[in-house]
């Protein structure tokens, strides 16, 4: 009946022939290791369709030499033929599937890692473009759309058109006006064919469409199930899911009957087809223009093709869709980067100032966040950014760590514009330490090592103790080599927040950004991280984005920002003096505190 499509598509599927054609002239490229493999499988196709077409010539051998003239050699010698070739056909059909495998497998692999990493090197204005679920999407639904091709789809589209090919040259040669008279189907048969391939193309892509509906509502309803839950909504969010469930419904029945209606018009072509020769040959026999084991031979060769017509049919939409799949993996893969080295890259001054110069930014074109921001940081200061939420703060810090590039004018250090700082150098000068510590599966060691790749146990043993939280870790169950389990969920905010300031600890930069990382910290915890935050800024240039005020006044100077500006820039004493904004903001929150 067609093969299962992957969800989540729609029209933007469907590629015309050219690009088809273009999709697949760059896969054969990617190819190139896996070539001598590829030329292997095509040969073990070839040998297996031959011995699938000799089977019934050694049928007419056995009948015409052996039964008719009664030769017991002949008719001996044509049946251990038959064994013998329908052993090699299972040798060489195993090992056609085996290094097709290893082809469309390995091809696979080195797709994902492509991917991966190169979604792994775009800055965040590509990520604020693509939704997360899109690009996981790619690697997931797109190639398992790949994945159904490659392990089947590939070898059945290969093998169906190697024995058609051969199928149709031996029955001409066998007798061209038995396969003239067997031609007559052929038109009704190619019609059908067209039909179908049109009609299930529609039918699988609304299947598709309404896959990805129904993940979508079963997602929803589960990752919400507190919310559900909590106000009894258990039996709307389930109507809901149905609702999408019958769509799914009616749309896999849609494919159903598309197939119902074109797979016995190819039975009954096929059955038709076996009559005439049948009946045609029977005559020809009697007229002794061809003997009885030609048209036993040609009816089982007959009867071999009609399968080969099925699957070509029904493997026309896999290949398109896997085209389709491989044309956006391939738009991601071209996806220019934003940020990358060049052979003019050079590395970041060491202990020099921070100067944005003029800086403008806008996430969307025409709405800046940021408007003519001019501030010196001098080498080994520490800055508070406040000021309300939405202000830009966060989105100039951003900048100034080069997540992101200024839409005009400029971050230097040193007096060098970050835009000519390669990529290590300013990665291993400028570290953020975000709000909230992201864990990864592994140890609290290789949660911390991921700063540094190459250090050894002893510096990350070194940098953790640099900061003072040594003990915190030798506590947990195996010390340093304790398993976080995914996303950290072993360790509470406060430690997690722990292993991102020792991962600063390792990398020792020179400028360091900091996201008020105890603002998600419980009490109990916070003093333990302020600790290990005084210490790791000591001795480096300090940006901090104070959410508490407490915060600023530990800071040589603080800048108010709002709307997008530098409004108040000082000490905490003279903003407070000055009783503007800054002193505003700072006696609302000793009131709250």
């Amino acid at each position: 009946m067609g093969w299962p499509m992957s969800p989540g598509v729609g029209d933007d599927d469907k590629l015309d022939i050219a690009g088809t054609s273009q999709v697949l002239r760059r896969s054969a490229k990617m190819l190139g290791p896996y070539r001598k493999r590829a030329v292997l499988a095509a040969v073990f196709l070839v040998a297996w369709t031959a011995m699938l077409v000799a089977g019934p010539l050694l049928v007419r051998r056995g009948i015409d030499s052996g039964l008719e003239q009664n030769d017991a050699t002949a008719l001996n010698t044509s049946v251990v033929l038959y064994i013998a070739a329908a052993i090699a056909s299972y040798w060489f059909y195993r090992l056609a599937v085996v290094n097709l495998a290893i082809v469309g497998e390995g091809f696979l692999r080195d797709l994902r890692n492509r991917v991966f990493g190169r979604i792994l090197k775009h800055s965040m204005p590509f990520f604020d473009r693509n939704k997360s679920g899109v690009l996981i999407s790619r690697m997931t639904s797109d190639v398992d759309s790949l994945q159904d091709l490659v392990q089947m789809g590939l070898l059945m589209f290969v093998s169906a058109v190697l024995l058609l090919t051969a199928s149709a040259v031996t029955l001409l040669l066998l007798s061209w006006k038995l396969f003239l008279l067997c031609l007559v189907t052929l038109p009704p048969v190619a019609a059908a064919s067209v039909k179908f391939h049109r009609d299930s193309n529609k039918a699988f892509l609304a299947v598709r469409d309404s896959v990805g509906t129904t993940l979508s509502s079963l997602q929803e309803g589960i990752s919400g199930v507190r919310i559900v839950q909590a106000f009894a909504r258990e039996s709307a969010e389930a109507e809901k899911f149905a609702v999408t469930n019958r769509q799914l419904y009616r749309t896999h029945m849609d494919s159903v009957k598309v197939a119902a209606w074109y797979l016995p018009v190819v039975e009954i072509a096929g059955a038709i087809t076996t009559a005439i020769a049948l009946g045609v040959g029977g005559w020809l026999i009697v007229e002794g223009q061809v003997t009885l084991g030609t048209v036993a031979a040609f009816i089982l060769i007959l009867q071999s093709m009609f399968g080969p017509v099925q699957q070509l049919s029904q493997l026309f939409n896999l290949v398109q869709s896997g085209a389709a799949s491989l044309n956006k993996i391939y738009q991601l893969l071209d996806e220019p980067l934003e940020q990358q080295d060049d052979n003019a890259s050079v590395p970041l001054p060491a202990g020099g100032a921070i100067e944005v110069d003029n800086v403008g930014f806008s996430y969307v074109e025409g709405e800046p966040v940021l408007d003519g921001v001019s501030v010196t940081i001098p080498a080994k200061e520490r800055i508070a950014f406040v000021g309300p939420t939405g202000a830009g703060k966060s989105t100039l810090a951003k900048v100034i760590a080069r997540f992101y590039d200024p839409t005009v004018g400029a971050v230097r250090v040193g007096g060098v514009d970050l835009r000519e700082v390669s990529q290590d150098s300013l990665r291993s000068g400028i570290v953020v330490v975000p709000q909230e510590g992201f864990l990864f599966a592994g140890t609290v060691a290789d949660n911390i090592r991921l700063a540094r790749p190459a250090a050894s146990d002893a510096e990350v043993r070194s940098a953790v103790e640099r900061i003072g939280v040594a003990p915190i870790f030798d506590a947990l169950p195996d010390g340093l080599n304790t398993e976080v389990r995914e996303r950290g969920t072993r360790l509470s905010a406060g430690e997690k927040q722990l292993v991102s300031l020792a991962r600063a600890a390792l990398v020792d930069p020179d400028i360091l950004v900091l996201d008020e990382a105890t603002s998600s910290i419980d009490p109990g915890t916070e003093a333990i991280v302020e600790a290990a935050m005084e210490t790791l800024m000591q001795a480096r240039t300090v940006i901090v984005i104070a959410h508490r005020l407490s915060t600023s006044e530990r800071c040589d100077r603080v800048a108010v920002i709002d709307a997008g500006g530098i409004t108040e820039l000082g000490t905490h004493d003279a903003l407070i003096t000055q009783g503007g904004h800054y002193a505003d903001l700072y006696n609302a929150w000793t009131q709250v505190v």
